[in-house]
């Protein structure tokens, strides 16, 4: 299995907001959010920012050469709560792909790319989400992170957690 992470071009910029339809409609399981008069998501308009904004970094996830997932990465200097170099804003791998350790390979693939410090942060109803970032941060870290508990207000009014450790 061949797996690598791609920097998303602006002429791909299409295909990562149609990944991200899959993203939002597996995120809604945890979350209040609804489709709207299209039967589409619009939780993903800011994915211009991706190419007009400094500091932000769109990948996609290959296997094989097909597209399986993405991770969007952007400067964590960007939230107040806590300094930090970098945050993951989205991380997304088809459900055909997960439960193999493609997100966790890629999640370090990402950390090594980007060396500093890191805050990641996770719906907390998505009980899956933390036990994947929990593993994957503990074993990338050698358990050197903290989890912040209950700093991350999420848009449905949940109070969540982030993890800080540094790459």
């Amino acid at each position: 299995m061949n797996i690598l992470i791609e920097p998303v071009k602006i002429g791909e910029k299409e295909i990562l907001k149609n990944l991200g339809e899959y993203y939002i409609y597996d995120q809604s399981r945890y979350s209040s959010i609804d489709v709207n008069e299209f039967g589409l998501f619009d939780d993903l308009d800011d994915l211009d920012l991706y190419w007009t904004e400094e500091n932000r970094y769109p990948f996609f996830i290959k296997v094989d050469n097909k597209l399986a997932g993405f991770i969007l990465v952007y400067d964590g200097r960007q939230i107040e709560e806590i300094e930090s170099n970098y945050s993951i804003d989205d991380f997304f791998v088809m459900d055909k792909y997960k439960r193999q350790g493609i997100g966790k390979y890629c999640i370090k693939l990402i950390l090594d790319k980007f060396k500093g410090k890191w805050q990641i942060w996770f719906h907390p109803r998505n009980k899956i989400a933390e036990k994947f970032w929990i593993k994957t941060i503990d074993e990338y870290t050698k358990g050197k992170f903290e989890i912040i508990k209950n700093n991350k207000p999420y848009y449905d009014g949940t109070i969540g957690n982030t993890l800080v450790f540094d790459s």
